[in-house]
């Protein structure tokens, strides 16, 4: 992988975990996330116009990613109802380089190098060795965030197809963007009220606009890395975004970490220096 891509990626790794850390900190999981989605939306609105329409073929994609994207909003606010951050964000984001990985050949015809596949597998192990501590924690939060790992892998699946047809993959990112909270918000209405919902909205809405600018970011930076490498490797490399999560979970929400923690920080640095020697 190129230099330039590699720290595009990191960078957007930085902000994902950023973002992820503003609904953990949040009082009310839920609305946060569909907040960190709108805000998403808010800071696409103003570059469509500059920006050339996805071609006729991406649009299904749009569609079934705005589906996909609700799912995974929902299970993020509930794998962290139920868990650390330092335990639900590795395994949930994790578990997907490794789904995407084991399926790429298949699905999307690419065949990784030997390198690129050590690097990859080498993310992934340090990824699972945090399933050590599951023992530690809730059974609830780790099979969220194991059934949301199979989500992302399915959007990663889905965006990185739709932002090649697409022509574009910043225009393609931004378009995808925007129904997605009308999803969310819609279901919390039903679930909530109207006068709870906006309540939320106008007492938090500078959280959803920073997380959401962060959120739109990582993600274009990562769809627009998957036109210029393949997509296990570029979903393998996001990942190290737990590392940032991990010093998160202990700098800012002083949470225990084990041993094993710290050695999966370190196989993850391992595999991402492998990727970049591929």
């Amino acid at each position: 992988m190129p230099l330039d891509v590699i720290l595009l990626v990191l960078f957007g790794a930085l902000l994902h975990a950023t973002w992820n850390a503003i609904v953990k900190a949040g009082s009310d999981k839920s609305l946060d996330a569909a907040l960190i989605s709108a805000g998403g939306a808010v800071s696409a609105l103003p570059f469509l116009a500059f920006l050339p329409l996805p071609q006729a073929s991406a649009w299904p994609f749009i569609g079934a990613s705005a589906i996909l994207q609700f799912a995974y909003f929902q299970l993020v606010a509930a794998a962290y109802r139920a868990g650390d951050i330092g335990l639900v964000y590795p395994l949930m984001r994790g578990c997907a380089p490794l789904l995407i990985a084991a399926t790429s050949g298949f699905i999307l015809k690419e065949n990784l190098s030997g390198g690129a596949l050590a690097g990859t597998m080498t993310i992934c192990a340090g990824v699972l060795t945090l399933a050590l501590e599951a023992r530690r924690g809730s059974s609830r939060a780790v099979m969220l965030s194991l059934a949301n790992a199979c989500v992302i892998a399915s959007y990663t699946y889905v965006d990185g197809i739709g932002a090649r047809l697409s022509g574009n993959a910043v225009s393609y990112t931004l378009w995808m963007s925007l129904l997605p909270p009308v999803l969310l918000f819609s279901w919390a209405v039903s679930q909530r009220g109207t006068i709870a919902v906006a309540r939320h909205v106008r007492c938090n809405w500078w959280r959803g606009l920073i997380g959401g600018a962060g959120s739109i970011a990582s993600y274009g930076l990562a769809l627009w890395a998957m036109t210029k490498a393949p997509v296990a490797t570029v979903a393998a490399l996001r990942e190290t975004a737990i590392l940032f999560a991990l010093v998160i979970s202990i700098t800012v929400f002083k949470e225990k970490a084990s041993v094993w923690r710290y050695v999966a920080g370190v196989v993850i640095a391992i595999g991402g220096l492998v990727l970049k020697l591929a």
